[in-house]
């Protein structure tokens, strides 16, 4: 009984999703080029509204709140949170094309 549940102990993966090293890199290899994809519409979001790629960096990346964020860029928590709902939707849209 000790040897079964050392071997489903969650430190050796216990019931995890095993998947097969192809397969991890097919997934690998997919997500980095939608990370691709979003860096290069970051970059584009910086050159159409430098703010609103402020607000997704500091909102997303560095997980600051909106009332951080405010207080950093010198706005209001009103414009931070209008930044925010528009500028993942014009994210998308670019990425996703």
């Amino acid at each position: 009984m000790d040897r079964a549940r050392k071997r489903h102990a969650g430190k050796r993966g216990g019931d995890a999703l095993q998947v097969s090293l192809d397969k991890a890199l097919d997934i690998a290899e997919a997500q980095s080029a939608d990370l691709l994809a979003l860096e290069e519409a970051l970059a584009l979001l910086e050159q159409v509204d430098g703010r609103q790629c402020q607000v997704i960096e500091m909102r997303f990346f560095a997980g600051m709140s909106e009332e951080e964020i405010a207080q950093v860029l010198g706005v209001s928590e009103r414009t931070v949170n209008r930044e925010w709902r528009m500028a993942p939707a014009w994210l998308y849209k670019e990425v996703y094309k």
